[in-house]
């Protein structure tokens, strides 16, 4: 049976230089999902048009955009692109170009030119879930999102924040530290 081997990271992409490659409808819906964890991410658009809607998110978070057609000059100082164009010779060489760099690239649609997924997530607080289906099946991934901001509670963010305060007070090494926030914590899941 296959399984899913993805390495779950939650990238704190305001320190990262992002790309989407890309001006329609895929990319506009990438940039909002991105933003919409991470508000204060670190985005350049480049595509030869964009879509008034993806003007408009780029305009409001105050992101750039470049009206013109991929080069690989573009990938200079990326950390992570994401492609979204519906050019499949083009996605293919930014890719390739991506690989070459060593930088993280994930090609919408198409899982094998990915290096990563972006899953449905679910915030509350200081609290995020991540889901990911492997790239099978995205209305999945959106269907337990949709379960799981239903399950957790609202009030979590004060929890989170009393077990921190609590969790600095404990005295002991590291395992007697995780014994007593587990005794503490385990009503959670009872």
């Amino acid at each position: 049976m296959e399984k899913n081997e993805l390495y779950p990271i939650f990238l704190k992409v305001h320190q990262l230089d992002v790309l989407i490659v890309g001006g329609g409808f895929v990319a506009e819906e990438k940039l909002h999902f991105l933003l919409k964890s991470s508000p204060n991410a670190q985005v350049t658009l480049v595509a030869p048009s964009f879509r008034e809607g993806t003007i408009a998110l780029t305009d409001k978070f105050g992101l750039e955009r470049v009206e013109k057609s991929y080069d690989t000059h573009d990938l200079e100082g990326r950390s992570m692109v994401v492609v979204a164009t519906d050019n499949e010779e083009v996605n293919k060489q930014i890719y390739s170009d991506c690989k070459v760099r060593n930088i993280l690239v994930n090609v919408a649609d198409n899982p094998p030119l990915c290096d990563f997924y972006m899953g449905g997530i679910v915030t509350k607080g200081h609290v995020k879930v991540a889901i990911s289906t492997n790239g099978k099946s995205p209305t999945t991934a959106k269907r337990l999102r949709q379960f799981f901001e239903e399950v957790i509670p609202d009030n979590i963010n004060g929890l989170v924040q009393n077990l921190n305060v609590f969790r600095k007070t404990i005295k002991g090494d590291f395992e007697e530290k995780v014994e007593k926030l587990n005794e503490h914590t385990k009503s959670l899941i009872e």
